[in-house]
């Protein structure tokens, strides 16, 4: 199952999801309808307590969504999960750091805010987000302590699956909605607490108070029950494919099944301590954080998870792992210099221009799915950044300087009104600061690492207050067009500046599987293949080519000539809001349109690949590094 399937997958569990929902809210009014019946059989009394019921769910379940509309760093933070800020300089979480960085450039998506649950022992992590703009990823202080970095690059591995499939969007919204159904039950219990206290006080009525009180967390109990089952039937094949995908991201099995045998083996497990946050993202972990079986489990038996990765292991070698490590814990920092686990890479960068035939079906199996040569590529574009850029993209102060030396023009006018631009919005200090930027990024930074570099910096970027942030995408606009004129590279700045920086300003709002088929948007599509032509090609006759070679395979029954449109790249600005809303499998097709008309001359320039990964980006398909395919 590829991206697009397992995203039209998704929207279908959606469905199954809402049902299961009414099924369990129908069961609980019914419970209480019949209850109430045999206390007072009237149609009125009935009406109004199942009434009352259904008020309780839909506001319970309102209010848990509502509370969850900043998107992954609310859950991250409810389970208590500390910051991991970008510029850190302790070694476990430096480590943390640059495996998720690796991992974000190789898959395409922004890189997601980490955090550590630093009161927990055992091994665990979760991702969780509305969409990749505003994924956080958590893991426990255990899992930094006890995994090595192959170990923890598993378990990381793990996490990005879900949020490149969008499980992590499925997840969240489950949190909001079961809520509602467990909403009875937390009334029931409060209601009890308050009720054995006024009895105490004064002894009238708190018998029937009681009463009321232990019914309605008798009826917490089947919310409960079907919140539980539900969890369950979502998680449980989610966690296998994510153990895959992981596989195939990383394409070693020693890391993941070495994090899942610790889990197995070591004495704290994947427990977590507070057991009622765990049971509200118990459906999110990387590891049961409960303890759950049979029924109401949310993932494989770890022996089976273990098992499909390594077919051979049997349960007795599980037994002697486990003796070894409760006589000496196992700790991963001195296992990586044991083992002589690095960061670096030796992979080759890419040439401005490669000589290479893309496949437009291979395009479209990579997206969302990573594999080790993603992973590799990206730790090379790690290692090749200058260690002061990537300094500079990881400080909060700095962060805004470098992104606009990224936008200053070569031409000295132009620079000079740039720079003007900069002084009355941001001070002298950073116009100043941006310019001698500048020049070092044109010294010393190769043209394919210009996007890669200021997607490190987005996330940092976020940090930073909302009317700052609108104030410097303001800016960014200002610049872009200062000489009338938008480049193709400060286009795709542009747009990736908007999916990894304004989309996470309001993460709920972007959080939706389009609907839209191909047959009501063949004029975005046509001029999407129009503006990919014109700016791949120096000539119109090519440009007609490549046009060509998209068009016959996603409209092959029409006929719509070659028009280079007038605007050029900001044409495209008409096109995203229709594009973005198409179903799963038809983007699947526009993005091997786009990957055809790309390749049509054999090569793939920097720029080229730059608008590919752009165009995915802003149709929330992420592209992994793919010039080498």
């Amino acid at each position: 199952m590829n991206f697009f399937e397992h995203q039209a997958a998704a929207r279908r569990t959606s469905v199954r999801l809402v049902l299961l929902l009414i099924l369990a809210v129908l069961c609980i009014v019914a419970v209480i309808g019949y209850a109430t019946w045999l206390v007072v059989p009237t149609w009125r009394a009935l009406a109004l307590t199942c009434g009352v019921t259904l008020v309780l769910i839909v506001f319970g379940s309102l209010y848990r969504i509502a509370s969850l509309a900043g998107g992954g760093e609310v859950v991250a933070r409810q389970m208590g999960g500390t910051f991991v800020p970008a510029d850190t300089t302790d070694a476990s979480l430096r480590r943390l750091r640059n495996i998720a960085e690796e991992m974000a450039i190789a898959s395409g998506v922004p890189v997601p805010k980490l955090f550590v649950m630093e009161n927990e022992a055992g091994i665990n992590a979760f991702a969780a987000g509305f969409t990749p703009s505003d994924a956080a990823v958590a893991v426990t202080r255990g899992a930094l302590d006890r995994l090595n970095r192959d170990e923890l690059q598993g378990v990381i591995a793990h996490e990005f699956s879900h949020i490149l499939n969008g499980d992590t969007r499925l997840n969240i919204r489950l949190i909001g909605v079961l809520f509602g159904v467990l909403m009875i039950g937390l009334i029931g219990r409060k209601v009890f607490e308050y009720g054995r206290f006024g009895r105490s006080r004064d002894g009238k009525g708190a018998g029937v108070l009681l009463l009321v009180a232990l019914f309605a967390m008798l009826l917490g109990y089947v919310g409960l029950f079907f919140g539980r089952i539900i969890k369950a039937g979502v998680s449980r094949s989610r966690e296998r494919l994510a153990d895959a995908s992981a596989v195939q991201f990383t394409r070693q099995t020693a890391g993941l099944a070495g994090a899942l045998k610790k889990i197995a083996g070591v004495e704290e497990g994947a427990q977590l301590n507070d057991r009622g946050d765990a049971e509200e993202v118990s459906h999110m972990l990387f590891g049961d954080g409960i303890g759950f079986s049979k029924l109401f489990a949310t993932h494989p038996p770890l022996l089976e998870r273990i098992q499909a990765l390594e077919p051979g292991f049997r349960s007795e070698q599980l037994q002697r792992l486990s003796a070894q490590w409760l006589a000496q814990p196992p700790d991963g920092m001195q296992e990586d210099v044991a083992l002589g686990l690095t960061d670096a890479s030796t992979a080759p960068l890419p040439s401005a221009t490669q000589r290479v035939q893309l496949r437009a079906n291979k395009v479209s199996v990579q997206v969302g799915m990573p594999a080790q040569d993603d992973y590799r590529r990206a730790d090379a574009i790690l290692v090749a950044m200058p260690d002061a850029l990537r300094d500079l993209a990881r400080n909060r102060e700095t962060v805004t300087p470098l992104l606009l030396a990224l936008l200053l023009g070569e031409d000295d006018a132009l620079q000079e009104a740039q720079q003007a631009m900069m002084l009355a919005a941001l001070g002298e200090g950073v116009a100043d600061h941006a310019l001698r930027i500048h020049q070092q990024l044109t010294a010393d930074l190769h043209p394919g690492l210009r996007l890669p570099l200021a997607s490190l910096a987005f996330p940092v970027l976020r940090q930073r207050p909302r009317p700052q942030l609108e104030a410097f995408i303001q800016l960014t606009q200002q610049m872009m067009h200062a000489d009338g004129d938008v480049s193709l590279f400060e286009y795709c700045f542009s747009k990736l500046l908007t999916v990894q920086v304004r989309e996470a300003l309001d993460p709920s709002r972007y959080a939706r599987f389009g609907r839209r088929k191909l047959g009501g948007v063949r004029q975005e599509i046509v001029t999407l293949l129009a503006v990919v032509a014109q700016h791949g090609n120096s000539n119109e006759k090519a440009a007609q080519r490549a046009y060509l070679a998209g068009i016959g395979r996603v409209l092959q029954q029409d006929h719509w000539p070659y028009a280079p449109p007038a605007a050029g790249v900001l044409a495209l600005e008409h096109v995203w809001e229709a594009l973005d809303a198409l179903d799963p499998l038809a983007k699947q097709i526009v993005v091997e349109a786009v990957a055809e008309a790309v390749s049509s001359d054999g090569a793939v320039s920097v720029e080229e690949s730059e608008l590919l990964r752009t165009i995915c980006a802003v149709l929330h398909c992420p592209l992994p590094v793919v010039l080498d395919q």
